[in-house]
């Protein structure tokens, strides 16, 4: 399968993106997602509404926000503008910022679900220990919502990958730059390149799936162990 340079442009330049934007979610989205699990504020539904939009929103209405907020007139452009950072849009960062909300959901709810199943015993448990909160949250809560992370950060990451409304309307299309592998694959279509195209598509279908695959069975495994693990303490 003989890929051309601009696909492997394409490809590296996506995965670029998919780790930077992962990484962001994560210093984001599990402090978020704990806060939305923890709190009693009347904010938290809202406010979880907000973060699962991108879900049902069409990626072209959320581009075209961003796209606008982030510009030279918009609040966001003229606060990077007065920071002597031009504007984001049709840049990486730009890409990587976009990136973020519309995979923000991939990341909040798994963890958020994993936070909100494991209950306040193993908390309290800690607590008599005299385990300080940060203790509690790096000992007790992370490690035993590690399949929620895991979930969380491989699913972000698997999004990241394949988007293509929101990347092409905040990005555009400059190669190098801001053309991931989604765009180029529609680039190989609008030019009847057919046969450049199949083969980009067929690496990205082999790339969901396999991911795919090895999540489901790592959780698989991860709720074996927790079966067994609640056997032996009974």
């Amino acid at each position: 399968m003989l890929l051309t340079p601009s696909d492997w442009q394409a490809i590296g330049l996506t995965l670029k993106v998919a780790v930077a934007t992962t990484v962001l979610l994560l210093l984001l989205g599990v402090p978020l997602a704990w806060w939305l699990a923890r709190t009693r504020s009347w904010l938290k539904t809202p406010l979880a509404t907000v973060v699962a939009l991108p879900i049902v929103l069409p990626p072209s209405v959320l581009g075209f926000y961003l796209l606008v907020a982030m510009g030279p007139n918009g609040p966001v452009g003229q606060w990077t503008q007065a920071l002597g950072l031009g504007v984001l849009p049709f840049t990486f960062t730009g890409l990587v910022v976009a990136s973020v909300f519309y995979s923000l959901p991939f990341m909040v709810q798994p963890v958020h679900n994993a936070f909100e199943a494991l209950g306040e015993r193993p908390l309290e448990a800690a607590a008599t220990l005299r385990a300080s909160p940060w203790d509690r949250f790096f000992s007790v809560v992370l490690p035993l919502c590690r399949p929620g992370l895991l979930t969380g950060t491989v699913m972000s990451f698997a999004h990241t990958v394949g988007e293509f409304g929101v990347v092409l309307m905040v990005g555009g299309n400059i190669p190098g730059v801001t053309r991931v592998v989604s765009v180029q694959i529609y680039d190989h279509v609008e030019a009847l390149e057919y046969a450049d195209a199949h083969r980009l598509a067929a690496v990205m279908l082999v790339f969901s799936f396999a991911v795919l695959l090895a999540l489901q069975l790592v959780n698989q495994r991860s709720q074996r162990a927790a079966a067994h693990h609640t056997r032996a303490t009974r």
